[in-house]
């Protein structure tokens, strides 16, 4: 018989390098992976919803679960608060449920280490001025939050060699698809397998 934990999968790219986009796509697809809604400082964009896209919070609120040991990771990001609620994401891998998390670099690197057998992709546009463009079209930022983002990319692409796979996100289902692969490949790993072999 065979017995195992869910995947924990860790997506992380630049901003505007499309990870949200992914992951409701999958999402749409798998309905069974489920979605760690991060906190987040930040204002809500148009669309977003408190609760489903992200929990918005005061940085008082964010501090105050800093300091009650209730993130399993958490970044500050262009002036905002990110990081991932903890028992939930526990609760669901021990339960043998694949949860998929988009966090921002730094917070990933932090699972890593308490997460090693977590599956790390990167997701990457195809060129910088394909990541400009889709900022752009957002509408949602100053021309210097852009700016800062687009800077912020330059340097975060470096740290490309700190996850298991890269995506490039030049068609969306392309890229979904690719995902979709490497979540099947995962679950063939010796390594994450147990096996009872007893009345075969």
């Amino acid at each position: 018989m065979e017995k195992h934990n869910g995947l924990l999968i860790v997506l992380s790219g630049p901003s505007g390098a499309g990870k949200g986009t992914i992951c409701h796509e999958l999402r749409r697809k798998l309905p069974d992976v489920q979605y760690s809604v991060s906190a987040t400082t930040r204002y809500p964009r148009p669309g977003e919803v408190d609760g489903l896209d992200y929990f918005f919070r005061t940085r008082e609120e964010f501090q105050t679960m800093i300091e009650k040991n209730e993130l399993l990771e958490w970044a500050e990001f262009c002036e905002n608060y990110y990081g991932t609620p903890l028992f939930a994401v526990e609760q669901a891998l021990q339960s043998g449920t694949d949860v998929i998390l988009e966090i921002e670099i730094q917070g990933a690197l932090q699972i890593k280490e308490r997460f090693p057998h977590g599956v790390f992709i990167f997701v990457i546009p195809p060129s910088m001025s394909v990541l400009s463009e889709r900022i752009h079209k957002r509408g949602t930022e100053s021309e210097e939050v852009i700016r800062k983002r687009l800077e912020t990319a330059t340097r975060e692409l470096e740290y490309v060699t700190e996850y298991d796979y890269v995506i490039v996100n030049d068609e969306l289902e392309k890229a979904v698809d690719k995902l979709k692969c490497i979540l099947v490949a995962e679950k063939c790993r010796v390594k994450r397998k147990s096996y009872d072999f007893q009345g075969v």
